[in-house]
């Protein structure tokens, strides 16, 4: 055998994150069919462990990446001209998206019924240990000491103090500069670190998928087969129809080259449920479409505590009426707008984290319906939390892409010429030596 051929027989095989994430899916699916109808409860066992560690070590880096990513975020805006503008317009942004998606949710809800037909009653809900109001969300705002937010987890005050504290030193200038030059370089490592963790997201969806299929079947599904195809439809049309015509029409892009610059985002958010794990490759895939990096560094870390589409736009407005219907409960057009009124207002009570149950209650407490409506929705909550997030993630990209746009300062030519391709050398892929 010449040395030519032998160099190419041990030429490595690189394979696509996203193939990675595919063969994730299936064999997690296959080992969860195998598990729940052999009644294998080692391999439940195990699926759970490899799921919950992989989620874990994502929860693990959260609140420092929060923190530290909110505060270098701020303290970039005064690298770029107008960032009160772009600031402002962001936010503009991220209500009117938010809007549009409710209008999506509430619209399928009221056509489908969700709720009737499910063979579900009252009975079958319990009420969850923690619930949101508006007392707790305004007032759970402000810590109360600044060790607690990081043990219990709580996003949202972690978030007001990086804000206060990037506020704090573009206040001080250059007294501050030495505080900024170690938090961007903490950030850097805990980017670094959580890349590390986002190379294994092929094996956390085995076990993720795996341990949803084992522990609820199919049957579980087909009992919520109205709601979850709800969910599942609302979203795709937020991320596959409304998004692109923003794009197309406001931006003024190409949405396919969107798609081929954020995919990546996209499918590890669908894997992870965690718009804030997910964070580093968002911040990425934004940059890489042509959105300036001190403004995308801004727009990202707050896009993904509070922007959030899915979890607390589709999601909450779907499953009022859902729960509505369960406890015949009759909702009126001033019941709808309070909805559409929570999403806009309340959806930084979500956090960027997994689940969007803090969401729902806050919903269904405004709304006065049972909270013994989200025991009904917790067991499904996994499967529909996929795509909600996956629908976070996408609309934490097209917002910078439209203010980036409208404000002329979107890099279009690197937008253009984005491609489908790894977004850096350090993006997740298995490189395995051919025989």
């Amino acid at each position: 055998m010449s040395v030519s051929s032998n160099t190419q027989l041990k030429r490595s095989v690189r394979v696509p994150f996203w193939a990675q994430i595919l063969i994730g899916l299936a064999l997690g699916v296959l080992l969860g069919w195998l598990a729940r109808s052999q009644d294998l409860s080692w391999l439940v066992t195990t699926l759970e462990k490899v799921g919950g560690t992989f989620v874990g070590l994502l929860k693990l880096a959260v609140a420092p990446l929060v923190f530290f990513a909110i505060l270098v975020s701020i303290t970039n805006l005064r690298k770029v001209n107008n960032a009160a503008r772009l600031a402002s317009r962001t936010l503009l942004w991220f209500m009117v998206t938010s809007l549009i998606a409710v209008a999506i949710g509430l619209a399928i809800g009221l056509v489908t019924n969700p709720g009737a037909g499910t063979g579900l009653d009252p009975a079958d809900g319990s009420a969850p240990e923690k619930t949101g109001s508006w007392i707790d969300f305004l007032t759970g705002i402000v810590p109360t000491d600044v060790i607690t937010p990081f043990t219990e987890l709580n996003v949202l005050q972690i978030v007001f103090m990086a804000a206060v504290a990037g506020i704090a030193a573009l206040q001080l200038g250059e007294k501050a500069q030495p505080i900024l030059t170690l938090s961007e370089s903490v950030l850097e490592l805990l980017q670094k670190a959580l890349w590390w963790v986002i190379r294994l997201a092929p094996l956390g969806t085995v076990g993720l998928i795996g341990n949803a299929i084992a522990t609820y079947g199919w049957n579980l599904i087909g009992e919520y087969a109205t709601f979850t195809a709800d969910i599942y439809i609302g979203c795709l049309i937020v991320l596959f129809g409304v998004y692109p015509a923003l794009l197309a029409t406001v931006a003024k892009v190409s949405p396919v080259q969107f798609f081929k610059g954020a995919w990546p985002a996209i499918q590890l958010a669908f894997v992870s449920r965690s718009s804030v794990g997910t964070m580093p490759l968002t911040q990425k895939v934004t940059e890489r479409l042509g959105v300036p990096k001190e403004y995308a560094s801004f727009a990202v870390p707050f896009g993904a505590t509070t922007k959030m589409d899915g979890c607390a736009a589709i999601y909450p407005a779907i499953a009022a009426i859902f729960v509505a219907q369960i406890f015949d409960v009759p909702l009126g057009v001033g019941d709808y707008l309070l909805i559409a009124f929570v999403s806009v207002v309340g959806s930084a009570a979500t956090a960027g984290l997994t689940g969007a149950t803090v969401m729902l209650t806050l919903t269904l407490s405004t709304l006065g319906l049972p909270m013994e409506g989200v025991g009904l929705l917790l067991a499904i909550d996994p499967i529909l939390d996929m795509i909600r997030t996956a629908t976070n993630v996408a609309g934490q990209v097209v917002t910078p892409l439209i203010v980036a746009s409208r404000e002329k300062i979107l890099d279009r030519e690197k937008y253009n010429g984005v491609s489908s391709a790894p977004v850096d050398a350090d993006e997740p892929r298995v490189v395995a030596a051919a025989a």
